[in-house]
């Protein structure tokens, strides 16, 4: 049954049967409606019962000047009327504007109080501070990260919105325990906590004191349908069985003590162990182009800053002194790109750089996927130093460049295309530049920026071609300005090997 809205008033006009008079016996009476307002308490009711209304928040809310996607409306539509909820909308769909806006509506409805933000190290300050920025200006938004003596100075300050990374959690818990002003908690990546680790263990407890708890994630399962049971026991324990070995065998078929097999409808039952929670792919964001071009800021760790600086002050003199030519200024630039990337040729050898957040943000990146990935990586020592990072995080991958025979990448790139084998191929751009067709894959990620638009843009298109049925996401890894104007330049059809001296001088004057 459907009811009718008043906008000038904000209220609704309820058919005025039964069910009606016993949700709402003082609301008063006009003609054949009963007129009550139109909040979200009274959304949940008639909902409850079966009625169709409108989400008061999609009706009033101003978006602070944004434009919502169709899916991030429903998706706030979901948080503000279920205080736990998970999103698990595929990445690229705006879940983090989505979960902002939903907050920011029940904050100023006096619905919620303060918010925390869990994600991962790479996205406090790249994603969701920034995002917080930008999607609701009004509200102060503080990233909880340094020393512990540094946490709890941030968390001193009045904000309304805190950001933590998952493992920072630990360090200033029992502080955070003590604000109950901070009754909303949303955890970005919630597939952190699908293992039964102390970490996970320690989230189950310290989530119970929270009003409201929004799981996000595109990739609940990344590894087992089983995955689900821990995630599930922090945002909705009464979804899943209360022992880990029950959910176990409601999902999973014994084949012997050491193997579990998932049974045919295994991830149907997952999901709906998963609820209440709303689901969409990249594909159902009809206001996105086919393919989707975005820039992810990653930051120097301390060693690569120091390597930066040193590099771009030798380089310095010679800039200065015109002694550098187009030739050698690929050389230096390339130096500067190795560094950013984390591993560095020196001589014979190649030496490693802690480059952990860009590592991360690839790892987050690839396992947020619903499907396979391509990652590209223009100099063989860092794709030789990267593979065994990707098979550490769990990531199924094969490995492609000049050094792989041509029988053995043929096997590769059959097996990736044609079959579930690999969930990413880790390779060097200008061995899969020309001619292939890798449509299984709807996601590219640029570890590192090539120079070359021709390399660039024949790898770019080996996932835009006849067969692929999803839109496409290229993402650019990037540390530096001069990274962000090697992709902005490649984006824009510009000769980079033209600029590369203009660049070289601007990023030895970023370090002097």
């Amino acid at each position: 049954m459907r009811c009718v809205i008043s906008r000038a008033n904000k209220a609704l006009l309820v058919p005025n049967d039964g069910r009606a008079a016993n949700l709402f016996p003082a609301a008063p009476v006009l003609d054949k409606y009963r007129v009550v307002p139109h909040d979200i308490h009274s959304v949940v009711l008639l909902r409850s019962l079966s009625y169709e209304v409108p989400n008061p928040a999609l009706c009033y809310y101003d978006w602070k000047g944004g434009k919502p996607f169709a899916v991030q409306r429903a998706t706030v539509d979901l948080l503000t009327t279920n205080p736990r909820a998970y999103v698990l909308n595929s990445m690229g769909t705006g879940k983090t504007k989505a979960a902002l806006w939903a907050w920011d509506y029940m904050l100023a409805q006096k619905l919620a109080g303060k918010a925390l933000v869990l994600t991962t190290l790479s996205n406090l300050h790249t994603t969701w501070a920034a995002e917080a920025f930008a999607t609701v200006p009004g509200r102060k938004a503080v990233v909880l990260y340094g020393t512990k003596q540094k946490r709890l100075q941030l968390l001193n300050e009045d904000a309304d919105l805190y950001i933590i990374n998952h493992d920072g959690l630990k360090t200033i818990q029992a502080a955070l325990s003590r604000r109950t002003d901070i009754d909303t908690l949303i955890l970005d990546e919630l597939a952190v906590y699908r293992n039964n680790s102390e970490r996970s263990k320690a989230m189950r407890k310290f989530s119970q004191r929270f009003k409201i708890v929004w799981g996000l994630t595109g990739a609940p399962m990344p590894q087992a349908p089983t995955d689900v049971w821990a995630q599930a026991q922090i945002v909705t324990p009464h979804t899943v069985p209360k022992y880990f070995r029950q959910a176990q065998e409601l999902l999973m078929n014994k084949v012997n003590n050491f193997k579990w097999t998932p049974k045919q409808d295994a991830i149907q039952t997952a999901f709906r162990m998963l609820q209440p929670s709303v689901r969409y792919s990249i594909d159902a964001v009809v206001e996105l182009p086919e393919v989707v071009h975005r820039t992810l800021d990653t930051p120097l760790t301390k060693e690569q800053k120091v390597a930066y600086d040193a590099l771009s002050k030798a380089f310095q003199a010679d800039v200065q002194g015109e002694k550098i030519t187009a030739v050698n200024a690929a050389v230096a630039m390339g130096k500067l790109l190795q560094v950013s990337g984390g591993w560095v040729y020196a001589g014979s050898k190649s030496v490693a750089l802690d480059n952990s957040p860009r590592v991360d943000t690839l790892v987050d990146l690839v396992n947020a996927n619903e499907r396979k990935a391509l990652i590209f990586v223009p100099y063989l020592h860092a794709i030789e130093g990267l593979s065994p990072l990707l098979e550490k995080a769990g990531i199924e991958h094969a490995v492609v460049h000049g050094g792989v025979s041509s029988s053995a990448r043929s096997d590769i790139l059959r097996a990736f295309q044609h079959t579930d084998k690999y969930k990413a191929l880790l390779a060097h751009p200008a061995c899969l530049a020309h001619g292939l067709t890798l449509t299984a894959a709807d996601l590219i990620v640029w570890y590192m920026p090539i120079t070359s638009l021709d390399i660039y843009d024949q790898a770019n298109a080996r996932i835009s071609r006849i067969g692929q049925k999803h839109r496409q996401q290229v993402i650019h890894l990037c540390s530096t300005p001069v990274e962000k104007k090697i992709y902005s330049l490649l984006r824009s059809k510009a000769n980079v090997q033209a600029q590369l001296l203009a660049m070289l001088a601007n990023a030895t004057q970023e370090a002097a």
